[in-house]
């Protein structure tokens, strides 16, 4: 099990977003010692009984472990020894990041190859000055993550990491480049900061990426604000540290599970507020404009104009992109249902561009996420990329309907794990008669599930052929698409890609 899956697994099960730092401070030992009758023992000895303490009262209330090497390496062999049975005492599925902030290119392999294979550690936070070439050695591992750290709260880092200004400052910068360097479940990012405008900066230039906050939360109801600016909108994406004081106390496990509580019902908040939103939007405004209806009640032949102004600007940037790396031809091209179409849509090619794909996955995240579902399924072939991918983003199980059934072996017709009554969202690439999606909805649903939402990229209907959307309506599905031919057309025209001719062709068409 790979380090992302091993996080989300333990964020569900243990239902937290809390990380604990394992960090032996010699000062905080002695404290803690002296309190518990310890005062004699050797610093070496105060370490392992507090780290046991802790790991005993804090498992069941996080979701993974960070100690900080250099406290370690402070007490010689015998405290990397330590560290050794700290990584023995976790249990299996709480993962171990640890805390080095490495930032030096000559010794990278040298210390990915320590941490991961003679530690067995699951994760690591780098420091990025040095750029891609730092994460390189340790992305080699796979099923390895690595944490770069895009923000300290140290006050004297404000005059490198806020240069030049607040408007851009560096460290968004290094937030916006860090993300090309490795996938989500490969790279997050640490930030290091209790103020709440610092972390919204962060999570709006990342917001698919898992964020570790650093820094305590500071003052009560800072902590609520925090969270409002981090949490992503699937209500996690944002890791939060146990205070390092509630670490010495003696009811730790009590006051570890009132503040994962405590975090859960802010968490319920948020959800709430932004499924409540989202809804609101949705009845408002609609960022493609529905096919079926002009844009803001106008007449048909406004509505061209007008639907343009609506269309948000990255996702026009999206539809011509993917013209541009030929998603969309022209010429005679025969589709599986035996029908002559003037143009092709290509959807395949996205997978080979990681950072499109990304964009592709948050548009049908955005239609996903206020609907109520247990499971994502893909229709094979073409969609079960996406369909991946989509379970990754949202932390959703993913299975999927077989084209043809083994005549051996389990004759499974749904492949992957599930429960009989569970709700699945659909998930395909283009709607063109709905046949190949009713296929493989009839094979879930006849394992026990139930199937309410079908999600395309794109419907072919547009607005003269709704028949694909009436025969999945007929069998009480519903239907959602990301985009229209018309809606297509309409940006490639505007943006000179096609033809007015090639335009109109892509309106009228009649699969």
């Amino acid at each position: 099990m790979g380090f992302f899956t091993a996080l989300t697994d333990a964020m569900s099960s243990r239902q937290s977003l809390l990380v604990t730092g394992l960090d032996p401070n010699p000062e905080m030992l002695r404290s803690w010692a002296a309190h518990r009758g310890l005062g004699g023992s050797s610093l070496l000895s105060q370490a392992r009984s507090w780290c046991k303490s802790v790991i005993e009262a804090t498992s069941d209330h996080v979701c993974a472990y960070k100690p900080s090497l250099g406290f370690y390496q402070a007490m010689g062999s015998a405290g990397v020894e330590l560290l050794l049975e700290v990584r023995e005492l976790l249990p299996l599925d709480l993962p171990l990041i640890i805390d080095i902030k490495h930032g030096d290119l000559n010794s990278s392999s040298a210390v990915a190859a320590y941490l991961f294979k003679t530690l067995h550690a699951d994760a690591v936070t780098l420091n990025p000055l040095a750029g891609q070439d730092i994460a390189a050695p340790f992305l080699l591992y796979p099923g390895k993550g690595v944490l770069i750290n895009c923000h300290s709260s140290n006050p004297a880092a404000v005059a490198l990491q806020h240069h030049p200004n607040e408007d851009d400052p560096f460290y968004l910068t290094v937030v916006r480049e860090s993300q090309r360097w490795g996938t989500p479940d490969q790279l997050l990012l640490e930030v290091g900061t209790s103020d709440p405008a610092i972390l919204a900066q962060v999570r709006q230039a990342a917001p698919e990426r898992f964020v570790m906050l650093r820094s305590l939360w500071g003052e009560e109801g800072n902590l609520h604000r925090l969270m409002a600016s981090g949490l992503n909108l699937a209500g996690d994406g944002l890791l939060l540290p146990l205070p390092q004081n509630l670490l010495t106390e003696s009811d730790i496990n009590e006051q570890t599970a009132a503040l994962k509580e405590r975090i859960n019902r802010m968490r319920q908040d948020h959800l709430l507020q932004k499924q409540s939103n989202l809804e609101f939007e949705s009845e408002q405004c609609r960022i493609w404009p529905h096919p079926d209806q002009p844009a803001l009640g106008l007449e048909t032949s406004n509505a061209s104009s007008e639907a343009e102004q609506l269309i948000d600007p990255e996702l026009r940037e999206l539809v011509i992109d993917l013209f541009d790396i030929r998603c969309l031809l022209f010429g005679e091209f025969k589709q599986a249902s035996g029908a002559v179409f003037n143009y092709y849509v290509d959807l395949r090619q996205i997978i080979s561009d990681p950072a499109l794909f990304h964009r592709v996955l948050d548009c049908y995240a955005q239609v996903l996420r206020p609907l109520q579902f247990d499971r994502i399924a893909g229709i094979p072939y073409g969609s079960l990329p996406t369909a991946t991918g989509l379970s990754l983003q949202l932390h959703k199980p993913l299975i999927y309907p077989r084209k043809e059934v083994k005549a051996h072996g389990t004759r499974r017709m749904v492949e992957g794990e599930f429960n009989e009554g569970e709700t699945v969202a659909v998930v395909d690439d283009i709607l063109i008669t709905g046949g190949s999606v009713l296929e493989g909805i009839g094979k879930l649903e006849s394992s026990g599930l139930k199937v309410r939402d079908v999600v395309v990229f794109l419907d072919h209907g547009g607005v003269h052929d709704t028949r694909s959307k009436q025969r999945l309506e007929s069998n009480g599905l519903r239907l959602q698409a990301v985009l229209t031919l018309e809606t297509i057309s309409e940006v490639l025209e505007t943006a000179g890609r096609i033809s007015s001719k090639q335009a109109r062709e892509l309106r009228h068409s009649d699969p």
